[in-house]
């Protein structure tokens, strides 16, 4: 098995900030995503992913602190949400850490309907899920949160 290195990439007004830590288990995506080229992008991280899941942290923390995405990015997030959920060490966690503007916090049916693809995604996932939701201010800061196990 090869070794496998922390990626880090810097964002740009186009993509999102890629820091996926191997020995923290910290995976952290941030910034916009409204790549013109969402393969170039994702695929990179997805096969990350891929070796990372072979050897997990006991905890994993995927963290998505994304102000916008488009649907290429969507469907790229999805395709690492279940591979992370497909970590077969029974003893592992995953807690996954989403990101909303607190004004969008209190809607409770607002924030299910815009989770429901991730909860689909995880629904037969393999290892144990937490689902960690914020609610952040203009500049990001996190103003209320809420834990939901699945």
């Amino acid at each position: 098995m090869k070794e496998l290195k922390n990626m880090y990439v810097e964002p740009t007004e186009k993509t999102p900030l890629i820091d996926l830590n191997f020995m923290s288990g910290e995976l952290i995506l941030s910034g916009k995503s409204i790549p013109i080229n969402a393969p170039r992008i994702f695929e990179p991280v997805l096969e990350w992913v891929y070796e990372y899941i072979k050897n997990p942290r006991q905890t994993t923390n995927l963290r998505l602190n994304l102000e916008y995405f488009n649907t290429a990015s969507s469907i790229w997030l999805a395709k690492i949400v279940k591979a992370l959920s497909g970590i077969k060490n029974t003893e592992c966690v995953l807690i996954l850490h989403i990101y909303f503007p607190i004004e969008d916090f209190d809607d409770i049916d607002d924030i299910k309907d815009d989770l429901s693809p991730v909860i689909d995604v995880i629904s037969s996932s393999t290892v144990s899920v937490g689902l960690k939701i914020y609610g952040t201010d203009d500049s990001g800061k996190v103003l209320k949160e809420s834990m939901i196990f699945i």
